[in-house]
């Protein structure tokens, strides 16, 4: 495993971390709580330190679950959270109050005393432009509730907006060979701010493992069935906006045309991801210990090339970004 700087002056951090959504069990097949353990055990074995949750993943259960676990990990990790998307808050009842509320709740049930990076989660944009919420995270590190503050973002305007503020960490961006209009402005402007970038999708819920085929089918619960088409929430966040019978396609293309033998996909998108200088930290998800070691297998890959992306980028260009949907 190798190691970045999180941003200008925060954490060093694995480059392939895990993404906990899953552990909270609110989609999805259901994951016991030994599953949800081994998984965690599994990737501090590969060497990831940096494990990505928030307050609303199975009610709390992800972050209790990281609790449980934490209690008998001794290795150093960088525990990372967010606030936002609860009910009764989203999209138009946050306050400082709350705020403090909901990080306080997440220290107890990760059995901390401060939160190495709190996010603020997909919040509406008008609320990120009026600033103030900006203000009350200030106040959680003041006051050493919080290390470090960032945001999980849907749009590129989005991202521009919160990287106006100096002591902004990291953003947490949607991000893979599917979804590239990052790659112009974005990435450059986090470079220059020094804003780390934190990738979640890197799989594009799957698709670019490729593991899926026409006879796929998801849970009723899976948000790859019930929000294939933005019916729950922002369809970007489900395959990253792609038509699932689309993404077929162009996994297809992938593999006859551009994979490497002998290279599982899973691992070629994630040292894709990774090629990026700008980019901190990829964030998959795993329901399978497996997964894990397979997935933190990508930082040990040499960098695809110049050629590659080229040709990646210019595939996007002609046969994807016009069949991205939802925000941008």
């Amino acid at each position: 495993m190798e190691y970045r700087t999180l941003g200008k002056n925060g954490p060093k951090i694995s480059e392939v971390g895990l993404g906990c959504w899953q552990l909270g069990g609110d989609w999805g097949d259901p994951l016991s709580e030994e599953t949800g353990l081994g998984i965690l055990q599994e990737a501090v074995k590969q060497g990831v330190t940096l494990f990505d949750t928030a307050d609303v993943y199975g009610g709390g259960k992800s972050e209790s679950l990281i609790g449980t676990f934490l209690k008998t990990e001794k290795k150093p990790l960088t525990i990372i959270s967010k606030f936002g998307r609860g009910n009764g808050v989203y999209p138009d009842n946050y306050s400082e109050k709350v705020l403090f509320e909901s990080v306080e709740n997440s220290l107890e049930r990760l059995g901390l005393n401060s939160l190495d990076l709190i996010q603020l989660h997909c919040v509406p944009q008008e609320i990120l432009v009026d600033g103030a919420i900006f203000t009350w995270l200030r106040k959680l590190k003041d006051q050493g509730l919080v290390k470090n503050f960032g945001a999980s973002i849907e749009t590129i305007e989005q991202g521009l907006i919160c990287m106006k503020h100096e002591d902004l960490l990291s953003l947490q961006v949607i991000f893979n060979i599917f979804r590239q209009r990052v790659v112009t402005e974005l990435l450059p402007k986090a470079l220059e701010t020094g804003t780390g970038i934190i990738v979640r999708l890197p799989l594009a819920s799957g698709l670019l493992s490729g593991a899926y085929n026409a006879s796929t089918r998801f849970s009723e619960n899976d948000h790859r069935n019930y929000n294939r088409d933005g019916q729950a929430f922002n369809v970007g966040e489900t395959f990253a906006g792609l038509e699932f019978n689309k993404g077929l396609e162009i996994v297809d293309i992938l593999k006859k045309e551009y994979l490497p033998k002998d290279l599982p996909m899973a691992q070629y998108a994630l040292r894709w991801i990774l090629d990026h200088p700008a980019v901190s930290c990829v964030i998959p998800g795993a329901s399978k210990v497996e997964q894990v070691r397979s997935n933190a297998a990508a930082s040990s890959l040499a960098p695809l090339g110049d050629r590659t992306h080229d040709a990646l980028y210019e595939l996007y260009q002609n046969d994807i970004d016009q069949y991205i949907r939802g925000a941008y």
